[in-house]
């Protein structure tokens, strides 16, 4: 009988502590983010109508730049991510597991090639292309991604898609070297990117989040005549001037931040 109870209160310790919840780390509210904006991203039919409106804005722009195309020719400049090609399964991956942004898994992503296409980005640089505008690919992607972008911008037949006019990140981030690079022999008629320091380099050397706002409203002219701009709600230079541009940051320290900043209804 004492040998039956022993046993039987045995099971009953282990019963509870394999009923015991097990302590997960919780997803912080950046990460809950990218998977609600990619959600965005790729489901709703407002993400796809302001990408069409973007570049139905770029197409009304280039036609009137061809009226009077000057001595030089003219060329659109594009960046690729987020503005030619959707990322957002790599960032839905890295929100649902809880994972910050590293370069293995971001490169394990593009070596994949297979990025769909942006809303109407490919109809309007195949229309550039057939009249006579050369099309430059201005990316921050490294140089050892060089192949693999190319291969994947030609899965969808877009023009100019060579190691001459796909310019890749060197030494720094700023693209303005590039864009002067180009500017020597072309002239420069539209600019179309998600973030801003793709089209002026008043956005470049870590600019505050107040700087970022002042060079907007100076250049908001700018804006959807030369500047084209597609929605990119899930990363860019916004993230990093909400961060102080610190990338060591863990998930409930940038969590920290986000309560400190938003504005929230306080009932």
């Amino acid at each position: 009988m004492k040998k039956s109870l022993t046993v039987l209160l045995a099971s009953a310790i282990l019963l509870a502590a394999c009923s015991t919840p097990k302590k997960t780390e919780s997803t912080s509210i950046a990460n809950n983010g990218k998977v609600w904006a990619s959600l965005w991203q790729q489901r709703s039919a407002e993400y796809k109508a302001l990408c069409f409106q973007a570049y139905n804005t770029a197409k009304w722009r280039l036609d009137e730049a061809l009226k009077n195309p000057g001595s030089k020719p003219l060329a659109v400049v594009t960046d690729i991510d987020e503005t030619l090609l959707d990322n957002s399964p790599y960032d839905a991956m890295r929100g649902a597991n809880n994972q910050e942004f590293s370069p293995e898994t971001w490169k394990a992503w593009t070596a994949k090639a297979v990025a769909d296409t942006v809303p109407g980005a490919p109809a309007f640089f195949k229309y550039a292309a057939s009249k006579g505008v050369t099309v430059f690919y201005v990316t921050n992607r490294d140089e050892d991604e060089r192949a693999v972008t190319i291969k994947n911008l030609q899965l969808y037949g877009l023009p100019n898609t060579d190691n001459a006019h796909v310019f890749l990140r060197q030494k720094i981030s700023s693209k303005e070297s590039r864009r002067q690079q180009i500017l020597s022999t072309y002239n420069i008629v539209l600019l179309c990117g998600d973030n801003l320091p793709d089209f002026d380099m008043l956005y470049d050397n870590k600019p505050t989040e107040q700087n970022r706002q002042a060079v907007t409203e100076q250049l908001k002219k700018d804006f959807g005549s030369k500047y084209i701009v597609l929605p990119n709600p899930s990363y860019g230079d916004f993230e990093g001037a909400l961060f102080n541009y610190n990338y060591k940051l863990t998930g409930a320290q940038k969590d920290s931040i986000i309560r400190a900043k938003i504005k929230v209804d306080k009932q």
